[in-house]
């Protein structure tokens, strides 16, 4: 087993072409190496910041500069291991669709399989194994969407792909649904050459956004993201952008649905991110008829229950109140307006009022 302190460049050279086999044996479609200079990454938060487009993430500001340093995050970090994994599913209906039956519930493609945290951080942990078999004194560290990370910089960085415009990453032969990792090493890995942005003129991404959360290119307000407003707020959502939210009650997913790159995306062949408990075709009225039990129990092992019970609630609440209203949905909100929380009481009274006009 070689010591860490006296690889050569040529050892180092073949474990990072060995560490990017061993991934891809593991289900990661790409991986990518990059250094810890984060500069100009670090000034683009620092603006958003101060605009205030972060809304209540206010773990986004907490810990300093260690979001943008890796090696004040995790001393003697020298490299990132950066991976992506498609998660496209095999989704009976596509989003259009969906989007347009108001009866339909939307929920953000990436959650309707298992938690990405878990299926990723599994994998990486394999990684590391594997990586550890062959350098003594290794150290590691690995994040998926779980850190103050800047995720998206790094897998720039590495090569993966380029920020588009809707500020998602994008790779020209993949398109963008797919999810990000790393692994903080202190070994000195040869890095990757960055990747270069395609997105050339085009704004689609722009002008489909229905709450106008990408204020600029390359510029998100994330007090104004659908994805925000129903995933990370935890309050009241903003009655002026209610309508706007139509019958997403779990994510957006337009600005990449628009995308051209995602002509390219090809489905995932992960077993866990096919959709579970048919949440790519429920209709609102269905979910919104879940205990608060039977949320627990249909949201085990997933992304969307970490939103919690009375957000859900909220959000299909609003999405109710966007449908074509009906006998059946006022009856469904009346009901449970005499039995939810005043936060719930809020968004129904709201759906009932919006139906009526």
């Amino acid at each position: 087993m070689e010591t860490n302190s006296t690889l050569s460049a040529d050892v180092l050279s073949k474990l990072a072409a060995n560490i990017k086999t061993w991934a891809l044996e593991l289900g990661f479609q790409q991986t990518g190496i990059t250094d810890i200079d984060l500069q100009k990454a670090e000034t683009r938060l620092h603006h958003w910041l101060q605009a205030g487009y972060h809304g209540e993430m206010h773990y986004m500001e907490k810990h300093g500069l260690k979001r943008s340093r890796p090696e004040l995050l995790i001393p003697d970090t020298q490299r990132i291991i950066s991976v992506r994994m498609n998660y496209w599913p095999d989704s009976q209906f596509n989003i259009m669709h969906l989007l347009e039956d108001k009866t339909y519930a939307y929920v953000s493609r990436y959650a309707l399989g298992r938690d990405y945290h878990k299926v990723l951080r599994k994998r990486l942990a394999k990684l590391v194994a594997q990586i550890e078999t062959q350098v003594d004194h290794l150290q590691t560290r690995i994040f998926v969407d779980s850190g103050p990370v800047l995720e998206k910089a790094l897998a720039e960085k590495a090569g993966l792909g380029w920020i588009g415009k809707h500020t998602n990453l994008i790779n020209k032969d993949a398109g963008s649904w797919f999810f990000l990792g790393e692994i903080y090493t202190n070994l000195a890995l040869p890095i990757d050459t960055p990747a270069s942005a395609h997105c050339g003129d085009c704004r689609l991404c722009i002008d489909i956004c229905p709450t106008q959360a990408i204020v600029d290119e390359y510029q998100l307000d994330a007090r104004r993201c659908i994805s925000y407003l129903t995933i990370e707020l935890r309050g009241s959502i903003p009655v002026e952008l209610r309508t706007m939210i139509g019958n997403r009650i779990y994510g957006c997913d337009d600005c990449q649905a628009i995308c051209p790159w995602n002509r390219f995306a090809s489905m995932s062949p992960e077993p866990d991110f096919k959709a579970r408990q048919q949440l790519d075709t429920s209709s609102l009225l269905e979910l919104f008829s879940w205990s608060d039990e039977t949320f627990l129990i249909k949201t085990e092992g997933s992304a969307i229950r970490r939103i919690g019970y009375q957000c859900w609630l909220r959000n299909i609440a609003v999405a109710l109140g966007n449908s074509d209203g009906g006998e059946l949905v006022i009856q469904a909100l009346t009901k449970k307006l005499r039995q939810c929380s005043e936060l719930v009481r809020e968004h129904i009274e709201w759906a009932l009022s919006n139906l009526e006009n």
